[in-house]
């Protein structure tokens, strides 16, 4: 399947697009139609999560932000579903995983589940490369990259919807 503009495709979204859309950058109070685009996306069933996303939410995640989370649990596929192919991500990749880590990462789960589901993933991670010092070798894009797996970031996606906010 093509990745052009306004095909309908599955997102797979990592925790820092969440933490960056309500948290950071485009809180709810402010950006209303944007919940009312990404609740579209949940009810098409377009946009997911592994479960290891929301449980980060609930680690570094704000109380709104992981009660939003906890309404819409359609998003979450559960961690088993997609292991197979986190664990062949991590095993091909080790550099993706930071070695500080005090918890599991999402990461190769949301890769694992774009493949999967014939996705695209939506971070808000850059390459290693335009990095200054970089706390590990590979990042999600790199990662998606090497496995020709799409990979945007949350402006990228409302481009893609052809959203206007």
């Amino acid at each position: 399947m093509s990745d052009g503009v306004g095909q309908k495709r599955t997102y797979a979204v990592d925790t820092n697009i969440y933490m960056d859309w309500q948290a950071r950058h485009y809180p709810t109070d402010v950006f209303e139609s944007l919940v009312a685009r990404i609740d579209d996306l949940i009810g098409e069933g377009r946009c997911i999560s592994p479960a290891l996303v929301h449980e980060e939410l609930d680690v570094v995640g704000t109380g709104e932000l992981s009660a939003w989370a906890d309404e819409r649990k359609s998003i979450w596929v559960p961690n088993a579903e997609i292991l197979a192919g986190a664990l062949e991500i991590q095993s091909r990749f080790p550099g993706l995983l930071d070695p500080k880590a005090e918890h599991e990462e999402a990461d190769a789960y949301v890769i694992a589940l774009a493949q999967q589901r014939d996705g695209i993933v939506v971070t808000s991670e850059t390459p290693a490369a335009e990095k200054r010092k970089p706390k590990r070798e590979l990042f999600v894009p790199d990662v998606c990259r090497e496995l020709g797996v799409p990979c945007i970031n949350l402006l990228g996606l409302m481009r893609r919807e052809g959203w206007k906010l």
